[in-house]
C-alpha cells in the first residue's frame, strides 16, 4: 500500500497546484490515501473551512497542520466544520478540534494519522513526545498503520523523534520549513523519515511568501505584512510504501514538480 504526504500547501497558488497535480500523482503512484499538510492554505498562514474544502475536493483525504491552524478566528468558531482536519495533539487540553483520526482504505486498511507541534525554535506547547506516546497507546486497538505528521523547525527534534517513534508508526514525515530535504529513508525500525517533506506553493519569493515584507523585518526588524509570494510554482510531495499488517515502510520517496524546470 502507498501514502501520498502533499508538503505545505501556501495560499491560493498552492491550492491551484493541488487541484492540478494531487489526482494525477496519485494515480501515477497508486497511492491509497493522500495526506496534506494544510497550515499554510488561507492566505499563506491558518486555515478556514472554505480552503480546506477546497483541498479535500481536489483528492486530500486528511488534512494536517502546525503552529498556524488557528490564525483565523474561523478555525476556532467552526472546527466541527473540518472533520478531515487534524490539529497538533500536543496543544494542550481545551483547544478545539483532535490530535488525530483514523481513515480507512480502499484495501480496508485503517491508517491514524496524527499530527504534532515541535519545541525547539517554536512556541511553548506541550511536550511532543509524551503526547505522541499517549497517542500510539490509544491507537494500538484502533489502528493498522500510524503516519505522524511533525511540525518542527530544528532538524535535531525532528530526527529526535523519528528514533524515539522508530518501528512504532509507519513514517514520520518533517513539515514547517517547506524546503525539501535530500535525506528520505527508512530507519532499522521500519519507520520511514523525511526531515521536511517540503512546500507546495509559489517559489518566487521566501518560503513561498513575498519577499519585500520579510526583507523589511529581517533588515529593520519592523512588523510588515506577509503576503503570498507570486511567480511558478512547487509541488512537493513524499510516497510511503507501507506493509499494511506489520504497519511498517519498506520505501520512500520524494517528489518535487516545478512549473517551470531550472
Amino acid at each position: 500500500m502507498k501514502i501520498l504526504f502533499i508538503g505545505d500547501i501556501v495560499a491560493g497558488p498552492g491550492r491551484r497546484l493541488v487541484k492540478e497535480r494531487a489526482a494525477a500523482v496519485k494515480e501515477e503512484y497508486g497511492a491509497s490515501l493522500v495526506i496534506a499538510n494544510v497550515e499554510n492554505v488561507a492566505g499563506g498562514a491558518g486555515v478556514t473551512p472554505d480552503t480546506v474544502r477546497q483541498v479535500l475536493e481536489a483528492g486530500v483525504d486528511v488534512a494536517t497542520s502546525g503552529n498556524h491552524v488557528f490564525a483565523h478566528r474561523e478555525a476556532v468558531e467552526r472546527m466541527d466544520e473540518m472533520p478531515a482536519l487534524v490539529r497538533p495533539v500536543n496543544y494542550p487540553p481545551g483547544v478545539p478540534g483532535r490530535g488525530w483520526l483514523v481513515a480507512t482504505t480502499p484495501e480496508g486498511v485503517k491508517v491514524a494519522v496524527v499530527n504534532a507541534l515541535g519545541r525547539v525554535f517554536m512556541e511553548t506547547v506541550d511536550c511532543p513526545f509524551r503526547a505522541l506516546d499517549a497517542a500510539l497507546n490509544v491507537l494500538a486497538a484502533r489502528a493498522d498503520v500510524v503516519v505522524v505528521d511533525f511540525h518542527a523547525e530544528a532538524t535535531s527534534e525532528k530526527e529526535a523523534m523519528a528514533r524515539h517513534l522508530d518501528g512504532r508508526v509507519a513514517a514520520l514525515i518533517g513539515t514547517h520549513t517547506h524546503v525539501q530535504t535530500a535525506d528520505e529513508g527508512i530507519l532499522p525500525g521500519g519507520t520511514a523519515y523525511i526531515t521536511d517533506v517540503g512546500m507546495t506553493g509559489p517559489l518566487g519569493g521566501v518560503i513561498g511568501t513575498d519577499a519585500a515584507p520579510v526583507l523589511k523585518r529581517f533588515i529593520t526588524r519592523m512588523p510588515a505584512r506577509f503576503k503570498p509570494a507570486a511567480g511558478d510554482g512547487i509541488f512537493s510531495a513524499v510516497v510511503v510504501t507501507v506493509d499494511g499488517d506489520t504497519g511498517l515502510a519498506s520505501a520512500i520517496e520524494r517528489i518535487q514538480l516545478r512549473e517551470v524546470e531550472p
